[in-house]
């Protein structure tokens, strides 16, 4: 692996990980998806803390499968660098034959802000970055489509997209989910109820470069390497969309 800086770190870890992540969805099988998911999540886990270790030794990391104990290190917090990475985004997807929509995370926060992500989206073999953002469509009216939970999409999202005249299109993962506005599958994605800052930090920083709006449904910024890793809510959109969005999410929580 040829490291020539962050950006591309995390396009080639993000893209490696996805790579083993096919190889055992291929030896093991779909027979046993609880057995499937947890080697999964193993595997890619142990590959990105035993690269960073390697490559990046001074650095943070927050991981999704990490400990309680790892995730509340003091040193996290003061630390100047911490990669914030989802080995499995989508573990049920995953673990589902002939599924695409799971992905995964590899993103750098560095100084208050993410300055490098990758998303990996093995199974439909491209992996989005920083180092190259995509050029998302542009919005030409009309009715559009918001990305959301294949199994637990917000109430308020339905009236949101009556509202403001959407259709909601049915993703899987969180980064599949971001990847498919970036990629014009659909033009908005909305969550609230439940997720934390590797579910998006990856996903959010190839937006951000891209030009795309992501913030809390609030408007708010997202911010990244907190104490508490929750970050229940989330709006990402082509930024020509983000005002009438956000003026709809104000309206139903009045």
């Amino acid at each position: 692996m040829t490291i020539r800086d962050d950006h591309s770190l995390a396009a080639d870890l993000a893209t490696e990980a996805g790579e083993r992540l096919l190889r055992i969805r291929e030896r093991t099988g779909f027979g046993d998806s609880s057995a499937l998911r947890a080697e999964g999540d193993r595997a890619s886990h142990v590959f990105l803390m035993e690269s960073l270790a390697r490559l990046r030794p001074s650095d943070s990391v927050l991981s999704e499968e990490a400990t309680r104990e790892e995730r509340l290190d003091p040193r996290r917090l003061g630390a100047s660098r911490v990669w914030i990475v989802d080995p499995l985004d989508g573990t049920r997807e995953f673990a589902e034959e002939g599924r695409a929509d799971w992905a995964v995370h590899v993103a750098l926060w560095e100084g208050g802000r993410l300055s490098a992500g990758a998303v990996a989206l093995p199974a439909q073999g491209r992996t989005l970055t920083t180092a190259q953002p995509p050029e998302p469509p542009s919005h030409d009216g009309g009715r559009f489509r918001i990305a959301v939970s294949r199994t637990r999409p917000p109430e308020f999202v339905q009236k949101l997209a009556y509202l403001v005249g959407a259709d909601l299109v049915p993703i899987g993962s969180a980064g599949a989910k971001i990847s498919a506005v970036l990629t014009g599958e659909v033009e908005a994605y909305v969550h609230a109820g439940g997720q934390y800052e590797w579910d998006s930090a990856a996903p959010v920083a190839v937006a951000q470069a891209a030009g795309v709006h992501a913030s809390r449904i609030d408007g708010s910024e997202l911010t990244y390497n907190q104490a508490d890793p929750s970050l229940p809510d989330i709006l990402v959109s082509l930024p020509e969309l983000a005002t009438s969005l956000l003026s709809g999410i104000r309206d139903l929580h009045r």
